[in-house]
């Protein structure tokens, strides 16, 4: 039988919950548990006070094996992790040598001076195992309490990050037995998520126990993850490896990666593949669809430029759109996103255009032309390709999914071309 070692993860800080950083930790954190084989099952922020804390610890002790906290080792009064967890386990603060000789170091190499709070940062909860932070001035500490694992790092995440790698994630790999975890990321597009799962229904309802499928939706994708838990780390590769062949003849249309791909990733391949050069004119995404295609290193290589064509004149003048076109037909209209892409073609002298129009709302819609009403395109020397998005109301939301679709539409007309 599989032993699951579950896990908890909790941040503190008033700075998280007053929504003034990003917690980063706990993702982070979770992603490298599961890659040794630990499950996290909650992940919890409590703000700098310790009946809070005192209070999620107890939770916490009731649900996982391993307890992971990040935050409030500073040497500040409002950093008072330390204090609470002596509280916790009904100890008292203890002066650690070696920890007091690391933060002494610290200060001397950087020529600065110590004071007494910095000195503080060494009195660690006398039950405390004691993880050397080479990277800063506030330890590590493991805690066996219950047979439960506590650990309370910095919430500085290169701190955290380096101990976690260097330090705990070892030390826990030797402390618990723990299964192997494996995932495989199938990555579909231009299907909605309740049509997917219908189609693939008999192939999920078939999956071996050990085998869990999600689905993870995402601005007009679907991401379907596949977790295999086991022993033997080759065997679930293999059996993963089996699953993806036997769905991808339902879905193979609609999937344009796997794991770690992106759209913008696949289709600048595609393009550098072909050796195409690829220009973009855009008026209701703005310039998003340009920022996806540049966050690729290497995007040079085929990627020119693009046009934010967003009032009618420079549709005309930069693009060539008729202004015949705009009055009879407007600017959200299959007759005006031909031009577009064709234009910008044209205009950068690039071999394959694509272009957006349409109204991303959240007002300027029309009876005939709700919010929501977008026109993309994707023109080549051989062929000029349309597609109507019917989209809601909300404006982020649109440009996002707008742009999945854009880029989605060069991938099959690039792979049309192959075919």
């Amino acid at each position: 039988m599989i032993n699951t070692i579950r896990a908890e993860v909790i941040t503190i800080g008033d700075e998280i919950l007053f929504g003034q950083i990003t917690d980063t930790n706990t993702q982070w954190i979770s992603t490298e548990l599961t890659n040794i084989g630990i499950r996290t099952v909650r992940k919890s922020s409590v703000g700098d006070q310790a009946d809070a804390i005192l209070e999620i610890l107890r939770e916490a002790h009731q649900r996982a094996d391993v307890i992971i906290l990040t935050g409030g080792l500073g040497p500040t009064k409002d950093d008072i992790t330390k204090k609470t967890l002596c509280t916790y386990f009904g100890v008292e603060l203890v002066r650690n040598a070696d920890a007091l000789a690391l933060v002494t170091s610290f200060f001397e190499k950087r020529g600065r001076e110590m004071t007494d709070l910095n000195r503080g940062q060494a009195d660690l909860p006398a039950n405390a195992v004691y993880i050397q932070n080479d990277w800063g001035t506030a330890p590590g500490m493991w805690f066996e309490h219950n047979q439960c694992v506590y650990v309370s790092l910095p919430g500085v995440p290169f701190e955290m990050k380096q101990l976690m790698t260097n330090r705990i994630l070892p030390r826990l790999r030797q402390h618990f037995e723990t299964p192997v975890i494996k995932h495989k990321m199938i990555r579909t597009v231009g299907i909605g998520e309740s049509f997917l799962a219908e189609r693939i229904e008999a192939w999920e309802d078939a999956l071996p126990a050990h085998i869990k499928l999600a689905y993870l939706p995402h601005f007009g994708q679907v991401r379907l993850r596949l977790t295999a838990t086991g022993t033997d780390e080759s065997a679930l590769d293999r059996e993963l490896a089996e699953q993806v062949a036997i769905v991808m003849p339902l879905i193979d249309k609609h999937v344009f990666g796997f794991d770690n791909d992106e759209l913008e990733t696949v289709v600048g391949q595609l393009l550098k593949t072909k050796n195409l050069t690829l220009g973009i004119a855009e008026s209701c995404t703005g310039g998003y669809v340009s920022s996806r295609i540049t966050s690729v290193p290497g995007s040079s290589a085929y990627f020119l430029g693009s046009i934010v064509s967003y009032a009618n004149e420079l549709k005309v003048k930069q693009l060539g759109v008729s202004p015949d076109t705009l009055a009879r037909h407007g600017a959200v209209s299959e007759e005006t996103i031909r031009q577009m892409a064709e234009g910008v073609r044209r205009t950068l002298g690039t071999d394959v255009g694509i272009a957006t129009s349409g109204i991303a709302g959240p007002d300027g819609g029309t009876p005939d032309k709700p919010v929501g009403t977008i026109w993309i395109a994707v023109a080549t020397p051989e062929r000029i390709a349309t597609r109507l998005l019917k989209l809601g109301q909300y404006r982020d939301q649109n440009i996002q999914i707008t742009t999945t679709y854009v880029l989605n539409l060069l991938r099959e007309v690039l792979k049309w071309n192959t075919d």
